[in-house]
């Protein structure tokens, strides 16, 4: 292959490069979009070699840093979900432990005499138990509000695993994918130099 053959090579990529740039979908970006989209962009603006796509280093380096920031972001909320998750097992623990001494105090009204005296004024038993199960139910309110609070919680916990999970397969996958291109087109860059030397 002569000199002037090799140096129209990089012209004609930036050719094909420009031309595949301008083709592409204009809703498509890596600086923004589902991962899914800036994949479908990556693949709309790669050079075709054979059947290999050639795809620019910064374009893969600008969608690792995407992904990236992703899995951050899904772990920071994860963290966050995590944080509520405690807060609202350190509520219900709470309000259990009040439901039990509501419960301990509806259990003594019940065993005490009709009238009693509390803080010195004399009450009578029914008014006594009928504000003790005013609380038992607010209580009671409380705590299944929390409670479902708390499974929301998890549920939001257990979906942004998920995503998570599927996050790192697509990286995973895509970057084995890469080393395999890569490996090939060594391999045919190694042929083709044997072959041209031979």
């Amino acid at each position: 292959m002569s000199k002037k053959t090799t140096s129209l090579i990089p012209i004609l990529f930036l050719f094909i490069q420009i031309g595949f740039s301008q083709s592409a979908d204009s809703t498509l970006s890596l600086k923004s979009g589902s991962i899914a989209n800036q994949f479908e962009y990556i693949y709309q603006n790669s050079n075709n070699f054979q059947e290999y796509k050639v795809v620019k280093r910064t374009n893969l380096d600008q969608l690792k840093s995407n992904i990236l920031d992703s899995i951050k972001s899904m772990q920071g909320e994860v963290a966050s979900a995590k944080g509520i998750l405690a807060a609202k097992n350190d509520s219900i623990s709470f309000l259990n432990s009040s439901l039990e001494v509501a419960e301990t105090e509806k259990q003594a009204a019940i065993d005490a005499k009709d009238n009693f005296t509390f803080l010195g004024m004399g009450i009578e038993k029914s008014f006594y138990s009928s504000i003790m199960w005013l609380i038992v139910v607010v209580l009671a309110g409380a705590l299944g509000f929390f409670a479902f609070q708390y499974s929301r919680s998890f549920s939001k916990i257990k979906k942004a695993r998920k995503d998570l999970e599927e996050v790192q397969e697509e990286l995973e996958n895509h970057r084995k994918n890469t080393l395999e291109r890569e490996r090939k087109l060594k391999r045919e860059l190694i042929d083709a130099q044997m072959g041209n030397n031979s």
